[in-house]
């Protein structure tokens, strides 16, 4: 099975776009727009700038989903996911000790994306591998993999992609019992916001970008799950209750706090969660599940804080809070690959309200 990626491009920029990945910019395919020329400019500067570009980390993964978010939006590349994946082999990183690690399952969504919309000969093996392993180890009992909540971007959209490209429910039946356990432990019913992990539940404290993550990852389960698909319900109710409350916390400037509910604590902007924020809120607003009158606003908001406070002249994506687990200050010289794919995950959103995306 195949997913929609590249319509609107037309047969011949989209092969011209799958080729670039390794050999020249496609000046045919690009698209005149800002949101194209700011997405590009933070592409290129990691590209060239960006520490630590070789592991199949899911710092890195999070970075190449974005990577190629810019490909199908703007039809430019800066070939480096498909060297980087082929250096990999496509392989997911492991640790014997914790076969079942989410962070170690985030790459796993950057080759389906080289697969999906480009090389079709790309091989699923490590990924289907590891899924069809947790999926024997969730049917045996054991259902508490996904105890934080960054682990559901890092794994929930291989299981949805990979059940369906392999016509195997039991990825969906396992994702959905995973996904239950984290939403019965970490899911505030009251503000519609996850806690980080089980340290935080009854704090009060909701991480701006651990939100973003649980935001992202139902996001892309949404995209791909069909409309009947009897868990979908779930997904849709959490994902839409989670829009609405993100929507009223959202500062005047654009950004959302660090520390959500408490504005005095880490004032200062924030990229990775509110990027997050724009990419889902954005695309509910393009698939008409959220109402444009209401959610268009929040996302212009938070596209003009990034494009204007974030991205800094030089191309370089500021103000994104290091590796942690919890609300932190972010300084405008603090960049990351998670950040700088959060950030082209909200341009593709971004672009296509704007019309003016080549997908």
């Amino acid at each position: 099975m195949r997913f929609p990626g590249i319509r609107g491009f037309g047969v011949l920029a989209a092969a011209a776009v799958a080729g670039s990945l390794l050999t020249a910019p496609v000046a045919s395919a690009a698209v005149s727009c800002a949101v194209a020329d700011e997405m590009v400019a933070a592409g290129n500067y990691w590209a060239a700038n960006g520490t630590n570009p070789d592991p199949a980390d899911w710092q890195n993964a999070t970075f190449h989903v974005g990577n190629l978010a810019l490909v199908r939006t703007t039809g430019q590349s800066n070939h480096k996911t498909y060297p980087w994946a082929q250096a990999n082999g496509y392989q997911l990183p492991s640790d014997p000790k914790r076969p079942f690690f989410p962070d170690n399952q985030a790459a796993g969504e950057a080759y389906l994306d080289l697969y999906t919309y480009f090389h079709p000969e790309i091989p699923l093996d490590s990924i289907r591998t590891r899924i069809q392993d947790e999926v024997a180890s969730v049917r045996a009992g054991h259902r508490d993999y996904w105890n934080y909540v960054d682990a559901l971007n890092m794994a929930m959209p291989s299981f949805a992609r990979m059940s369906l490209i392999d016509h195997d429910p039991s990825y969906l039946d396992a994702m959905d019992q995973l996904f239950r356990s984290s939403e019965r432990k970490l899911f505030n019913e009251r503000t519609g916001l996850w806690y980080r992990d089980a340290r935080f539940t009854g704090s009060g404290v909701f991480w701006s970008r651990g939100n973003g993550w649980a935001l992202a990852a139902l996001t892309k389960v949404l995209q791909v799950l069909p409309s009947d698909d009897v868990r979908r319900p779930e997904y849709l109710r959490v994902y839409q209750k989670m829009a609405s409350s993100l929507a009223s916390v959202q500062r005047r400037d654009g950004f959302w706090n660090a520390d959500l509910l408490n504005p005095r604590n880490h004032g200062g902007p924030e990229t990775s969660g509110t990027a997050f924020f724009a990419f889902g809120i954005g695309w509910g607003v393009n698939a008409g599940i959220l109402p444009a009158s209401r959610f268009r606003p929040v996302v212009d908001k938070a596209w003009t804080a990034l494009s204007t406070t974030a991205l800094q002249a030089d191309g370089k994506v500021g103000y994104v809070q290091p590796v942690g687990d919890r609300p932190a200050t972010a300084r405008q010289t603090d960049t990351a690959a998670y950040g700088v794919g959060a950030f082209l995950l909200a341009g593709q959103e971004v672009a296509k309200l704007q019309g003016c995306s080549a997908e």
